[in-house]
């Protein structure tokens, strides 16, 4: 059984799109969340810590919305914004730029206590501020980004594109009502239409195609 750590039951039902029902249980553990310039390094601390607290294998998620106007923040804060400033204080300021292109990322961090291969995929080619080459963008991996710890982490990404608009929809949970994709805000989506393009649905049908692989 596949422990995903999380409080957020729309987060679950997801995984449980990708994974399968009897596949993907809740854990309701309150890991540490660490303040960190990247995702992949608070996902990665947390999955080691809930594995440790457990003995089981954990996946653990962290996502955030990054807008162009603000450099990319809130990125890893996003959390932390949503909850202190608010989301639609988060679309009053960026309504006043003209540039209101943003993106949602997720990282998903999985642990089991076990060692795999590295990851095919870059280290956050698309996170902001850095601009890597071809070369090293093919070279590196998500694994030498978090082999500071003694348990090994396996990193997942999920990025999609998108704008911040006035609130529109009722569904969804945190920026969906702002974040607009194709014309769509996610709030707008049914959960079947969100899971096939959001960044949380990118992040899990690459790390399901792994697992799936991993544990046959």
């Amino acid at each position: 059984m596949l422990r995903f750590v999380t409080t957020n039951q729309g987060k679950v039902r997801e995984a449980r799109e990708y994974l399968g029902d009897g596949t993907v249980e809740q854990l309701d553990f309150d890991y540490t969340e660490i303040q960190a310039d990247d995702l992949a390094t608070v996902a990665a601390h947390g999955a080691r810590e809930a594995y440790r607290h457990i003995g089981e294998p954990v996946l653990v998620d962290d996502a955030g919305l990054f807008v162009d106007a603000f450099d990319g923040f809130p990125g890893p804060y996003s959390s932390y914004v949503e909850d202190t400033v608010g989301v639609e204080r988060v679309w009053r300021l960026t309504r006043e730029e003209d540039d209101r292109a943003a993106s949602f990322k997720t990282v998903l961090a999985y642990c089991d206590g076990e060692g795999f291969d590295a990851s095919p995929e870059p280290v956050d080619h698309e996170r902001r501020g850095q601009d890597q080459s071809a070369e090293e963008r093919a070279a590196a991996t998500t694994d030498d980004q978090v082999a500071a710890g003694d348990l090994p982490v396996k990193i997942f990404e999920g990025y999609v594109p998108g704008e911040i608009v006035a609130p529109r929809g009722e569904g969804g949970f945190g920026y969906d009502p702002i974040f607009e994709h194709d014309g769509t805000t996610f709030a707008e989506m049914t959960p079947e239409e969100k899971n096939a393009v959001s960044h949380r649905g990118r992040a899990l049908a690459k790390f399901g195609e792994w697992y799936r692989e991993r544990t046959e």
